[in-house]
């Protein structure tokens, strides 16, 4: 009876000692982020009474930019899922190289605002599938602004767009909606068309 008694002891205590000997170490998770659930990717054209047209996301609610500095023909293109805003500004250029210069001029100045917090401002110059001239302007690092661009005929006409998220959020976590908006807006570049009247 002794020895059975040791037996079982002598069991307890390997058992015990192997179980014990591996201290599980607890380290907290690594921050996380939402997931995002991205619309599939449908385009339609723009409806209405602009002098300009392009192809945008069926996502993104045409409605007019009603801030204090809006003029005719500048809309807002809000994808109400992403809580995204596309902010578009038309100019007539009226075959005036010097108006031209102060759109190019302004437009390099906006997009230039964000180097306070930007930690790279890419420029591309490039022309859509119809020959415009088009700048683009990708901004990395904490902006409210990641990607603009404009587009002109250079002679009459000039449209503007910028990208803009009206939240606190970081960028990093905000980067696939980021990635899916700038294809829409590369999408607009390349189907962008004036109306003559």
């Amino acid at each position: 009876m002794n020895s059975i008694v040791k037996f079982i002891f002598l069991s307890i205590a390997i058992i015990s000692f192997f179980s014990c000997s591996k201290e599980e170490i607890f380290l907290p998770k690594p921050k996380g982020y939402h997931h995002i659930d991205l619309p599939a990717t449908e385009y339609v054209s723009l409806k209405g009474d602009y002098p300009y047209t392009f192809e945008h996301s069926k996502h993104a609610k045409v409605i007019p930019d009603t801030s204090f500095m809006a003029e005719p023909y500048w809309i807002e293109l809000y994808y109400p899922e992403l809580t995204a805003e596309i902010n578009i500004a038309y100019k007539p250029v009226k075959n005036n190289v010097d108006s031209l210069a102060k759109y190019f001029n302004g437009s390099f100045k906006l997009t230039h605002k964000h180097e306070v917090k930007a930690t790279a401002i890419n420029e591309i110059i490039t022309s859509t599938d119809k020959g415009y001239l088009a700048l683009l302007f990708e901004i990395e690092g904490d902006v409210p602004s990641q990607f603009q661009f404009f587009v002109t005929d250079s002679t009459n006409h000039f449209l503007r767009a910028a990208l803009y998220f009206p939240t606190s959020t970081k960028n990093d976590s905000l980067a696939p909606v980021i990635d899916y908006v700038k294809k829409d807006m590369i999408k607009m570049i390349n189907t962008i068309d004036w109306k003559e009247k």
